[in-house]
């Protein structure tokens, strides 16, 4: 079983419904497909690949030589015989990028072409959000105004891009590269690595690789879009697992509702819903202010979600 793909190009064509049709089931059946023809620049892209590369073997390397999950693997293979896996850590190098925070310096000509790449997949990430609009009945700009606070500064979403590289590792049995989770935010694109394999998703209750596909950029729904949805589109546990065998490159961008957005239900959708849709939590997702819930994300990442929605309706 693979994960559909898309060919983003067919919306501006006479297959635009079928297309709309295959990106509402990725949405809702899914909640993980790649679109390929998204109209970002390859050219772009194969620059993004060559300076995150160049970033990691100049600026991160060392430093990851040096961080807590090398130093509990090599305390861990100094032992006669092994104790278990490593607890509460990941295999993962990782760094922020954001409009006002510090990028890495040194590397020639990252922050131009990520500044460039960031743009681009913020159009893609707005563009996705006014499809799950039409999709779901909802209005032109509902998703997009509801994660900026409803209000007229149409900048207040976040927008940050996490640039990650998961290593060869000695023994990946003993480590995840990223531990299984959902998502806290909006809609989520990554760029992820052509060859090095490890994402997987859970569906009907097994794990299934998302396959390296050349610039494709792989599109995920977090949990504010299962909310705004009244569950008609899901997030989804996905987990990063080690490998022995190259570095594993992955740039995911998040487009997630401002701290003090208020998040709820679209009440279109919670007019629609009969009795039997109340979805998996049995009942209506809750009324809450995005900030409370990324302060029980930030205890809670790797533990189930619908704890997170109980805790947050309660506050």
């Amino acid at each position: 079983m693979a994960i559909p793909v898309i060919d983003f190009s067919k919306l501006d064509r006479e297959e635009r419904a079928k297309t709309m049709a295959e990106l509402h089931n990725g949405c809702k059946e899914w909640g993980f497909f790649q679109l390929v023809n998204h109209g970002i620049p390859e050219e772009l892209l194969e620059r993004v690949k060559k300076v995150c590369s160049e970033c990691f073997k100049l600026e991160r390397e060392e430093g990851f030589k040096n961080s807590k999950p090398v130093k509990m693997m090599n305390e861990e293979l100094d032992k006669q015989k092994d104790s278990g896996k490593l607890e509460g850590v990941d295999w993962e190098d990782v760094f922020i990028l954001l409009d006002d925070n510090e990028w890495p310096p040194q590397t020639p000509g990252f922050k131009e072409t990520m500044t460039e790449y960031r743009a681009e997949v913020k159009k893609l990430a707005e563009k996705m959000m006014e499809i799950m609009d039409e999709n779901l009945g909802l209005p032109k700009g509902y998703i997009k105004a509801a994660f900026n606070g409803g209000g007229a500064d149409d900048d207040a979403a976040f927008f940050g891009t996490k640039v990650s590289h998961y290593p060869p590792c000695p023994r990946p049995d003993l480590v995840p590269a990223l531990r299984a989770h959902t998502d806290a935010g909006g809609v989520i694109l990554l760029f992820q690595d052509d060859v090095v394999n490890g994402l997987q998703i859970f569906k009907d209750g097994a794990w299934i690789d998302v396959q390296p596909l050349r610039n494709a950029i792989v599109i995920n729904t977090g949990d504010q879009i299962e909310v705004l949805s009244n569950g008609r589109y899901k997030s989804v546990w996905h987990r990063v697992l080690a490998t022995s065998n190259g570095n594993r490159r992955s740039i995911a961008s998040f487009y997630n509702p401002s701290l003090s957005a208020t998040i709820a239900p679209a009440p279109q959708l919670v007019e629609m819903a009969n009795p039997g849709e109340k979805g998996e939590r049995g009942g209506f997702y809750p009324k809450f202010q995005f900030g409370d819930y990324m302060s029980i994300y930030a205890e809670q990442k790797f533990l189930p979600k619908e704890p997170r929605f109980q805790a947050v309706s309660a506050t």
